[in-house]
């Protein structure tokens, strides 16, 4: 993902990883439970690409916390998925490590933003 380097490329793949788990929840015929975690599980990189060309400081912290606010909520539907067994334990790890290591550079950032504007 242009802009953002290392966790660009963590979304970037992350967002694949969404893409093809949604196809997987819609031929398990979990169509709804699919359209809210490919919603949430892309706006993630959505949120971030815009953040990029944000107009001020002030901007582009919004533009990342909306990116974690979607983190959180995608967290919450792979845990849905799991607890529903369309997932095995090993690909829910995998999938949840992904985005919790997205949430918690997303707060080391925004923590930082909002230190550096408070000053």
């Amino acid at each position: 993902m242009y802009g953002l380097g290392n966790l660009g490329n963590k979304i970037t793949a992350f967002t694949q990883r969404v893409v093809d788990a949604t196809q997987y929840l819609k031929d398990k015929n979990a169509n709804i439970l699919a359209n809210q975690f490919f919603r949430s599980g892309t706006s993630i990189g959505a949120n971030c690409s815009e953040a990029v060309y944000a107009v001020s400081k002030a901007d582009y912290l919004n533009k990342l916390l909306i990116a974690l606010k979607e983190t959180n909520e995608t967290i919450h539907w792979i845990q849905v998925m799991y607890m529903s067994k369309l997932i095995d334990k090993p690909t829910y790890l995998s999938i949840k490590a992904d985005c919790e290591e997205i949430a918690k550079i997303l707060a080391t950032i925004t923590k930082n933003i909002k230190q550096s504007i408070s000053k």
